[in-house]
């Protein structure tokens, strides 16, 4: 049993592990230290924002903190409001104050029965592990733990190719949406161009479109397509999903898959309940696939499956409907090519999809909304850079976070850490899925069950 454990990590993964450790009342008493990075503990990036238009992409009966508790989410709402019904898609901020609340009950348990929690208000500078024990260095103080696990979250967001040093500069291209939606300029441009167009880019057009009543957006994507909305009430396939499972894993290759998946939608009432039946299975089918054929989906498949699985909740869509219809939103499908200052705003230029002419666009205001990046290879997250270049980890060969084991331990050079863990985002080349609460909460299960084995 590892007694002294470092988490390090501010939002829903890190609390999840937290509560894991300290609901299982082990025998022996634990020291936890927490680097939650100075941010609210839990709430993290994903569930700091206080606008009600930003709301969660599963449904409030799936939500719960822990894997044995998967309705905690939605028998806390109801306490508050019974109307609440398990199929409603509500506020994020709602989430955070469960996590909060979660926690806050987790670390009053945890000194009744004599744990040593403490919670660092900063991020860790740099770890460095071992085969007895893991350091963690922040600042001038160094602590000695049995285990540590990274619990980051989405590493910080980096600009894309093209941007040019005065478009970054001028501050009218932003690179991180979220301070600006927490805050935004006063002054309200005429024009906004968005950079991407899924779950994150929605957040953004709503709450931007909403406090800018007079701005008029363009939302530019490879595809130029939205998420697709999830239905106001949840499907269940109509069959049992083993056969198309099976058939799967017996034949590992994305174009046969792409087959097989369409043959299952054709039988079905929505497609919805097709991608659905997958989840479970995911990591196991992910794992059957070889890196060129992980490699060809990422290519190829991606942005399709991405905007299959990772659906809107309906009034999202309908508020983004509206701006289409009033005029105000106009999607674009191109690739950027760059961005420069311009009188007035900012210049992109924009090659069509397909081919041909370049485009120009003029914008005053340029938001990047392309989602989570996963690179630690090419990250300047302070630690995961530290930890790549000291060669402690290794990047996922696709950028898709560090090489681990199913089980959350990290890999080296030498082999696997027997102390170093990881939950959350840096398991997506592992695991697949793994940004959202179901598959998080099951990951801090496992890494716990792990840490408090005998």
């Amino acid at each position: 049993m590892h007694r002294r454990v470092a988490i390090i990590g501010g939002g829903a993964a890190a609390a999840a592990l937290l509560g894991e450790l300290l609901e299982r009342q082990p025998p022996q008493a634990l020291h936890l230290d927490w680097y939650t990075g100075g941010t609210a503990p839990a709430r993290g990036v994903a569930y700091a924002t206080r606008s009600d238009r930003h709301l969660l992409n599963v449904r409030a009966a799936s939500m719960g903190m822990f894997a044995g508790k998967p309705q905690g989410f939605l028998d806390f709402v109801q306490r508050q409001d019974p109307t609440v019904a398990g199929t409603d898609f509500l506020p994020r901020r709602r989430y955070g104050d469960y996590l909060e609340a979660e926690v806050s009950r987790a670390l009053a348990l945890g000194k009744a029965q004599g744990h040593d929690v403490q919670v660092v208000p900063f991020a860790a500078d740099a770890v460095v592990p071992e085969a007895g024990g893991v350091t963690v260095f922040r600042g001038e103080e160094t602590r000695r733990v049995d285990a540590a696990v990274l619990a980051i979250g989405a590493l910080p967001p980096q600009p894309m190719a093209g941007i040019s040093a005065a478009a970054l500069a001028s501050g009218r291209y932003v690179v991180d949406p979220w301070p600006l939606l927490a805050t935004p300029p006063t002054t309200t441009p005429e024009h906004v161009a968005v950079i991407g167009l899924g779950l994150t880019a929605a957040d953004v057009l709503l709450e931007l479109a909403a406090r800018w009543p007079d701005a008029r957006f363009t939302a530019i994507s490879r595809h130029g397509l939205l998420p697709e909305p999830h239905l106001h009430a949840a499907a269940l396939p109509n069959g049992d999903s083993a056969e198309l499972i099976e058939a799967m894993q017996d034949a590992p290759e994305i174009r046969r898959w792409l087959h097989l998946l369409r043959e299952a939608i054709a039988q079905e009432d929505d497609w919805r309940s097709v991608i659905d039946s997958l989840r479970p299975h995911t990591p196991a089918l992910w794992a059957a696939l070889s890196i060129e054929q992980r490699a060809r989906f990422h290519r190829h498949a991606r942005w399709a499956w991405e905007r299959a699985r990772h659906r809107m909740p309906p009034p999202v869509h309908e508020g983004l409907a509206a701006l289409e219809r009033e005029g105000r939103l106009h999607r674009l499908r191109g690739h950027l090519q760059g961005v420069d200052v311009d009188a007035g705003g900012l210049r992109l230029e924009l090659r069509p999809h397909g081919g041909g002419a370049p485009q120009r666009l003029q914008a005053g205001l340029v938001v990047q909304s392309v989602g989570m990046d996963f690179d630690v290879a090419r990250t300047p997250h302070p630690l995961m850079r530290q930890l790549v270049v000291n060669r402690h980890v290794l990047p996922d060969p696709l950028g898709l976070g560090c090489q681990a084991t199913p089980q959350g331990r990290l890999l080296h050079g030498g082999g696997t850490w027997s102390r170093l863990f990881a939950i959350g985002s840096l398991l997506r080349g592992t695991l697949w899925e793994s940004t959202a609460m179901p598959e998080i909460r099951q990951q801090a299960r496992v890494v716990a069950d792990q840490l408090l084995a005998e």
